[in-house]
């Protein structure tokens, strides 16, 4: 009995001592990390400045050559930050950067997704400075300095810490895992081309898990981990009338006009209730639990404050949910732009042949992207009066995900914001989409740790995006850290 108890101690003690010196690895490694942060952070803002002047808008054609000059741009940086090899893989559309850093195939392998392909900058003139001209001003949320700059968040800035934190690891010599990274250029335009190129390399893209930085945080006051997000489903639609353009005192009133037409069926989209009107469009969508309802409202929100940061008087949206839950997990359809017609200095009293709209709908587990495009163009379509034909184009669309929160993924992210934040993040579901991630999950069978660092107030997609320097170097720090946590974790 007393040999036994004494054992008994002799293995408690030593299980205290291993953890009491991971302790001292963790808070030696974060010492380290912040210190070569310190002292290189001139540079590595310089480096993402050099990277936001390159205008790698993937939508435009005419900036192809600029994508693919960006893509060749995070491939070398990867090579000075340590990698074994980076190299670039040709797709059908836009490029794919690959590189990797395996130190020993026994240890945990992280596979670090991006992209550096950014939304287009128009319109030009809202932005108060030149968009891929990045300047550093403060701003309320970011005292310390924001960076103005298209992709200054979505998704250069996000992308470019994880070459950084890369860095840090392999010069102060903390690298625990293995690392690869696969940063794409098409993500803005559906990321078509990277589902081929992951079927074609589930060898090469092997991993433990997936850490991906392309979503954001509550505050820089209160960290938070997205744990879901929302599909999409996008569409282009046409409305054609007559065979020209139509005087309209001469036509007007006999002849259906096209933007007339188009605006009557766009407003048929949803009832009085905010609920969209496609039959069987919620057939699928998973309601959640009055008790996971209930969980979702621990996120600081205030409807007032977030009418008025956006300029607002009031807030609309489906009955019967909370702003919180309208934006994180209910569906939406919305018109993202309408043309037709002139629209030129002046008047032309014209009747159009042609309007268009295109319009994207987010999507909640377990809606399907192709099953929503198909509904939707069928009762689209049946929305036309007599005097027109309508034509539905699919651009593109992914599926919504969720992330457990149970996972030692999600707990060594959890512990690196606790370490460099001082305080332990808050679990959320985000309103956008990335693809990629339900795809990671059926291809590669990983789930993905959404470690973002972006405000609500970033701009993303609009004029004058901005990310904060705070948020880029602590990220760096954060980055690093969810490594140290995750090796030590998997051991």
């Amino acid at each position: 009995m007393a040999a036994s108890h004494f054992g008994e101690k002799v293995y408690i003690w030593a299980a205290f001592y291993q953890k009491s010196q991971a302790i001292d690895m963790k808070t030696t490694s974060q010492s380290a990390h912040q210190t070569y942060i310190k002292q290189h952070q001139d540079r590595f803002l310089g480096e993402l400045f050099d990277l936001l002047r390159i205008p790698s808008v993937s939508a435009d054609p005419k900036f192809a050559p600029d994508v693919r000059r960006a893509a060749e741009y995070i491939r070398q940086r990867l090579l000075e930050a340590g990698a074994d090899s980076a190299t670039i893989h040709e797709t059908n559309g836009h490029p794919i950067v690959y590189g990797e850093r395996i130190q020993d195939p026994a240890l945990p392998t992280v596979l670090v997704y991006g992209h550096y392909d950014v939304q287009p900058a128009d319109p030009y003139e809202l932005w108060d400075s030149p968009p891929f001209e990045p300047v550093v001003r403060q701003t309320k949320e970011h005292p310390e300095g924001a960076i103005f700059a298209r992709g200054a968040c979505d998704d250069k800035g996000q992308a470019y810490m994880h070459v950084k934190a890369f860095e840090t690891m392999m010069q102060s010599g903390t690298l625990p895992c293995n690392v690869k990274f696969m940063i794409e250029g098409e993500e803005e335009v559906g990321s078509d081309n990277l589902e081929i190129f992951v079927q074609n390399n589930k060898d090469l893209l092997a991993a433990d898990v997936i850490l991906i930085s392309d979503t954001g945080i509550i505050s820089n006051t209160t960290p938070s981990i997205t744990v879901g997000l929302r599909g999409m489903s996008y569409v282009e639609v046409e409305v054609v009338g007559p065979n020209r353009d139509l005087h309209s005192g001469r036509y007007g009133g006999a002849v259906a006009n096209p933007i007339n037409v188009l605006c009557n069926m766009i407003a048929r989209l949803h009832d009085e209730k905010g609920r969209i009107t496609i039959p069987g469009f919620y057939d699928k969508v998973t309601n959640l639990s009055l008790d996971d309802r209930k969980a979702m409202h621990e996120v600081p929100h205030n409807d007032d404050e977030f009418a008025a940061d956006l300029g607002v008087d009031g807030l609309q949206g489906e009955e019967g949910y909370t702003t919180i839950e309208r934006v994180g997990i209910r569906p939406t359809l919305d018109v993202n732009g309408i043309w037709g017609g002139y629209i030129g200095e002046g008047a032309k009293t014209v009747l159009p042949s042609k309007a268009y709209a295109k319009i994207s709908m987010r999507l909640v587990p377990d809606q399907n992207s192709d099953e929503v495009t198909d509904m939707f163009a069928k009762h689209f379509l049946s929305l036309a009066p007599k005097g027109v034909k309508v034509a539905v184009r699919p651009h593109h669309g992914g599926e919504p995900a969720v992330i457990p929160t149970d996972s030692l993924e999600y707990r060594a992210a959890s512990a690196a914001f606790e370490e460099c934040w001082g305080k332990a993040p808050v679990p959320t579901r985000d309103g956008g989409s990335i693809p990629i991630v339900s795809l990671f999950q059926r291809e590669l069978g990983l789930d993905s740790v959404l470690l973002g660092f972006g405000l609500d107030s970033d701009n993303i997609h609009s004029p004058n995006e901005k990310y904060g320097v705070f948020n880029y170097l602590k990220g760096i720090e954060t980055i690093a850290s969810f490594y140290q946590h995750y090796a030590g974790m998997k051991k």
